[in-house]
């Protein structure tokens, strides 16, 4: 990651931070009034091929200590509807703020793996993970609603496990590796405008490529 990068990271979520502040207290206090769990869920994901750690979200499921790998259809019935609310305009990852201001993710970047598909194809993620991970990217926009898709679908853990390793994370990879190539300030900042342009209505959103974001 460059210093301006960085810098830039820093400045924009500070401000993000103090801009959205009365949003991130009304979603802690609709969460909290669920009273069936935490706030706050950590889940560990990974920065490098080697290092770890903590990414946090507003809790959108209920708890299960044996949870593991990613959402699919199979864990349908645990997100409740204030989660799925949160998680249509990605309400959810607003805690993750305070990631990008530790650096330990970048506003735009390949979203952090977990550590089991990591251990799964290291030579996929060891050159995928040069470029510092992030809340969102070019992956995220583009493959992300057909990744909904194929997961929706899968009615089992073993179906979910399956169909994201053999479908979601090739394709995936590929759109990082491009980001990776290609990145750059203004690209950053594009990609930035299309996640954020998701908390609008449609009506109001921007085009791109004559097609609502």
């Amino acid at each position: 990651m460059t210093p301006g990068k960085r810098l830039f990271d820093i400045l924009f979520s500070l401000y993000l931070m103090a801009f959205l502040a009365p949003v991130i207290a009304v979603v802690t206090w609709k969460v909290w009034r669920q009273g069936d769990g935490p706030i706050f869920y950590g889940s560990e994901r990974m920065r490098s091929a080697t290092t770890g750690f903590t990414l946090w979200k507003f809790r959108t499921m209920a708890p299960d200590p044996n949870d593991t790998g990613v959402t699919g259809g199979d864990k349908a019935n645990r997100i409740t509807p204030l989660g799925a609310a949160l998680r249509k305009r990605r309400l959810d990852e607003l805690p993750q703020l305070w990631n990008i201001l530790r650096g330990d993710v970048s506003f735009v970047g390949p979203r952090p793996p977990l550590r089991r598909y990591v251990e799964m194809f290291p030579d996929l993620y060891g050159e995928v993970l040069q470029s510092r991970p992030g809340v969102t990217g070019l992956a995220s926009l583009i493959y992300a609603p057909h990744e909904e898709r194929i997961l929706e679908a899968c009615d089992t853990a073993a179906e979910t496990e399956a169909a994201y390793i053999r479908r979601c994370i090739p394709a995936k990879a590929k759109l990082d590796l491009l980001y990776q190539r290609n990145q750059s300030f203004w690209l950053d900042v594009k990609l930035i405008s299309w996640t954020t342009a998701k908390f609008f209505p449609r009506r109001i959103r921007p085009m791109r490529k004559g097609r609502y974001v």
